[in-house]
């Protein structure tokens, strides 16, 4: 009796596509005359589809990210399961916390149990991928890159600081800082030189160097940072948060303190979470974080049913919304959720 795998071939799919074929998943009509037609000449029984696949492959996707209480990534995985759920995969959803042991621990549970492939954004660039890759399963890098060949999705990270930056500049502000994570995560530091080149290319010169924090990407990590730069002998103007836990942490210190915009500009990379009321006065970068999910899921899929193509990675852009600064636009005040 023929089997799934030999289905596949005659059909030029993978496994998984004439599983999901039998079991009612969205398959293109091409792909789907393919398997029928393959499965029809070798007498294939459509009801060993599973069976046999579940042998080798299971339907899962690992989804691994560094902190699930950030609605950025929460948005991402939104975006990843939609695509995985109509392709006929199941999605298990990973927390690193930016741990490289949590990290490699879910890696090994994503082999051991047979999964389909790996979403992941790596908690720095000692990543080891080669356990999953040597397996012959699909990875997809997001958020972040990988010093691995596999498929990425990112955002125009240092476009997306600079521009949050030209806005402050924009408004008269001179003096402004950086929050960012950690120096060793790449999101963190390409948005740093994002911030440098605006101010460099307004001014003339390098931002001070005392403007600069870096922290957790994380509301106290915001917090903790806006604190510091106020204790300068000369503060800032004005902050640029890169991230938007970051921000709400800023902007909570900074309402505390009575000093909420526009007494100091702020500018935040990342939409703000629905739980925090966003001043008018905050210029706010959005970043497109659904749209990353859906395409590093149909990457994923691709490269899953047997995409040999060269290895790719997708830039997407974000949208700026400016701040309010005139009139009786100032800000709602903020009421600390920490």
């Amino acid at each position: 009796m023929a089997t799934i795998y030999e289905v596949a071939a005659r059909a030029g799919v993978s496994p998984a596509t004439v599983s999901r074929v039998f079991n009612g998943a969205r398959v293109s009509a091409d792909k789907t005359e393919r398997v029928r037609r393959a499965a029809a000449d070798l007498a294939f029984t459509p009801n060993r589809a599973a069976r046999t696949l579940r042998r080798r492959n299971s339907e899962v996707i690992a989804l691994i990210i560094p902190d699930i209480g950030n609605p950025y990534y929460t948005e991402m995985a939104r975006g990843v399961g939609d695509v995985a759920r109509e392709s006929g995969y199941s999605v298990v959803l990973c927390n690193t916390d930016e741990r490289g042991d949590h990290e490699s621990g879910f890696l090994q549970i994503a082999l051991a149990e047979h999964m389909a492939g790996v979403i992941i954004a790596p908690a720095s660039e000692r990543t080891d991928l080669s356990p999953v890759l040597e397996a012959g399963r699909a990875i997809v890098a997001v958020d972040r890159t990988s010093t691995f060949a596999v498929d990425g999705v990112t955002m125009a990270n240092r476009e997306a600081c600079r521009n949050a930056t030209d806005h402050l500049l924009e408004q008269g502000f001179r003096r402004i800082a950086c929050v960012t994570g950690p120096a060793a995560v790449e999101t963190a530091v390409e948005r740093v030189e994002g911030w440098r080149e605006a101010v460099r290319s307004t001014t003339g010169k390098d931002p001070d160097p005392q403007l600069l924090c870096h922290s957790t990407f994380r509301v106290d990590g915001g917090r903790d940072a806006m604190e510091r730069l106020l204790t300068l002998p000369e503060p800032p103007d004005a902050v640029v948060a890169a991230n938007n836990l970051m921000g709400v942490g800023i902007l909570q210190l900074l309402n505390e303190r009575r000093l909420a915009p526009p007494a100091i500009g702020v500018a935040v990379v990342g939409s703000l979470p629905f739980t925090t009321m966003s001043p008018r006065a905050v210029t706010v970068v959005r970043l497109p974080a659904r749209e990353m999910g859906e395409t590093a899921a149909k990457l994923l899929i691709q490269r899953i049913d047997g995409d040999d193509e060269p290895q790719r990675t997708v830039v997407l852009q974000h949208t700026v919304e400016p701040a309010i600064v005139s009139g009786d636009d100032s800000a709602p005040a903020l009421t600390p959720t920490r």
